[in-house]
């Protein structure tokens, strides 16, 4: 399949990302990650494994949608919920006893 990461084209096969990954060991997953055989790679270091490009050079993104395409398990962040309401003291207790705070 061909894909463009960091305006570059590639001519990427399933087998091909296999044979590339195999005997690197995953980095720590903290964000993204790509399930390779039975293992989770974060979406950066597999994409400069790929590309022999510099992690600066792509978007998490492209190497996303390029294993995808592949039949690759991707796995992105959960989207950040919004933000809760953070309660002073006196509300806290209140909130707790079930009576209103009136300050």
């Amino acid at each position: 399949m061909r894909c463009v990461i960091a305006r570059f084209p590639f001519d990427l096969t399933r087998s091909g990302v296999l044979e590339s990954m195999r005997g690197i060991k995953p980095e720590q997953v903290v964000g993204e990650s790509v399930i390779i055989g039975r293992r989770a790679y974060p979406v950066k270091q597999v994409g400069q494994v790929i590309t022999r490009q510099d992690r600066r050079d792509f978007s998490a993104g492209e190497v996303l949608r390029a294993m995808t395409q592949l039949g690759f398990t991707c796995r992105v962040l959960p989207r950040a919920s919004a933000p809760t309401r953070v309660l002073r003291p006196l509300q806290q207790a209140s909130a707790m006893l079930g009576v209103p705070a009136t300050v």
